[in-house]
């Protein structure tokens, strides 16, 4: 047995799982999320703000407590879109070794659609739906993997949902011509992507990150998240397209009222779920297989030999 500590730190969130592994088979001891907005303006600034690095040092420290608690024998960092982005990365490198001890990998978007593929596909039942489109949609990027036993092709493009919503959402809620143009950058994006990655060779579309569950929660009428629910649910196109139209409709308020809505994730929601609804239609596909196992279980898995 192998007792792993896994952190994903993203744009928006930042996320630890302790767990033990063993033969193939899975024991989490701990999985946490705290939304730390570290990419804040990036995409405008180019830089992490002192305020968003202060917020992710902290919750490092509460991380590497829980850490050197359950005794985990190996510890694993990558940093992803924003830190990617930021000039200042540097200073973010410092800081988390100064906190945690260990170096954070500032990983490319390939091997990020790669983490992400290994972490949401290990574990699905054998039931014939490969290959798999797996879509990780995060706070500045979004990852899009297809393959079968392995990624086959992978690209990370720059459209995530705090992106998104920092470059196109103005109003509350953002007007037409606002999610027109939103939705156009998310068109553009996907077309490039496609001369990679056959986003429509799938037979399968798993859908992983807080958008996706987020909108999974919705569409099951859950009164508050409820992560055992959520996880390998299905989700109807249709119902992927009457949510996102719904999002975006709502205001800020309105939207953090919606009982699994995660106080974090109300203001960059409809971004996110946008970007699903567009992936779905590329796709062709007529529903979407959502895991609440994603980048961070393929981190986890990273750190077992062999």
């Amino acid at each position: 047995m192998t007792r792993v500590a896994a952190i994903d730190c993203g744009t928006n969130s930042i996320r630890l799982l302790v767990t033990d592994l063993r033969d193939g088979a899975q024991h989490d001891l701990d999985r946490r999320l705290r939304i730390v907005r570290l990419g804040k303006d990036v995409d405008r600034t180019g830089v992490l703000a002192r305020e968003a690095l202060d917020r992710t040092f902290e919750t490092l420290r509460e991380y590497a407590g829980v850490i050197g608690e359950l005794g985990a024998e190996h510890v694993r960092m990558v940093a992803t879109s924003a830190t990617r982005d930021a000039a200042n990365r540097d200073e973010f490198v410092a800081g988390v070794v100064d906190v945690l001890g260990v170096e954070p990998e500032v990983v490319s978007g390939a091997a990020e659609a790669g983490l992400s593929f290994d972490g949401a596909v290990r574990g699905l039942p054998p039931d014939g739906g490969a290959p798999y489109l797996v879509v990780d949609i995060g706070g500045g990027s979004t990852e899009l993997a297809v393959g079968s036993d392995g990624v086959a092709a992978a690209r990370s493009v720059d459209i995530g949902c705090v992106r998104l919503t920092e470059r196109r959402f103005q109003a509350d809620p953002p007007t037409s011509e606002e999610v027109a143009a939103a939705r156009a950058d998310i068109e553009a994006v996907l077309s490039d992507a496609a001369a990679d990655v056959p986003i429509g060779d799938a037979r399968t579309l798993v859908g992983v990150a807080g958008s996706v569950t987020t909108v999974a929660a919705m569409h099951l009428g859950l009164a508050e998240y409820d992560s055992a629910a959520i996880h390998h649910s299905r989700i109807p196109a249709a119902q992927v397209r009457a949510i996102s139209d719904r999002l975006l409709t709502l205001t800020h308020d309105q939207r953090l009222a919606i009982g699994p809505m995660h106080p974090g994730r109300a203001d960059v929601i409809a971004a996110g779920a946008l970007v699903l609804r567009c992936v779905v239609d590329r796709a062709g596909v007529d529903e979407v297989l959502v895991s609440e196992h994603d980048i961070l279980d393929g981190i986890a898995w990273s750190l077992v030999p062999g």
